[in-house]
C-alpha cells in the first residue's frame, strides 16, 4: 500500500485505488498547466494544455471514482499503465505536490527521513 512517504519511483503494483485517484486528478492539474501558444484571428493567446483529455484522465477518474468495484479496478489497471507511461519530471511534479517522497533519497538531517546513521567502527 502507498503511503505519503513512498516516492516518485512509484512500483504500478503499488497503486491502491484511493491513492491512484489522487494521483489522477494531481497530474490532470499537472498537465493542465502546460501552456500552448496558438495563433487565434492573428493574434497569440496561450491555451491550456489538453494532453490530459487526449490520455482519457476524465474517463480514468469516472471509473476509479465508481460504485462498481469492476469499474474502479478497471480504472487502476488503466492509470498504472499510463503511469508507466509518463516521464520521469511529470511523475515527480505529481508525486512531490501530493506530498509523496522516497526516504531513501531525503538528507540525514531531515525528519521525514527517518533514518539512523551506519555503525561505526567503534560500535
Amino acid at each position: 500500500m502507498i503511503s505519503k512517504q513512498t516516492g516518485p519511483r512509484l512500483d504500478t503494483a503499488d497503486f491502491t485505488i484511493e491513492t491512484a485517484l489522487e494521483a489522477a486528478v494531481e497530474l490532470t492539474r499537472v498537465l493542465a498547466a502546460r501552456k500552448h501558444r496558438r495563433k487565434v484571428m492573428g493574434q497569440e493567446v496561450w491555451v491550456p494544455g489538453q494532453l490530459g483529455q487526449a490520455l482519457q484522465l476524465p474517463q480514468i477518474i469516472h471509473r476509479l471514482r465508481s460504485k462498481q468495484l469492476r469499474q474502479r479496478e478497471q480504472g487502476l489497471e488503466e492509470f498504472a499503465d499510463l503511469w508507466s507511461t509518463l516521464s520521469r519530471p511529470t511523475r515527480q511534479k505529481v508525486s512531490s505536490a501530493l506530498g509523496w517522497y522516497d526516504p531513501k533519497e531525503l538528507d540525514w538531517d531531515d525528519k521525514r527521513s527517518n533514518r539512523r546513521p551506519l555503525p561505526g567502527p567503534e560500535d
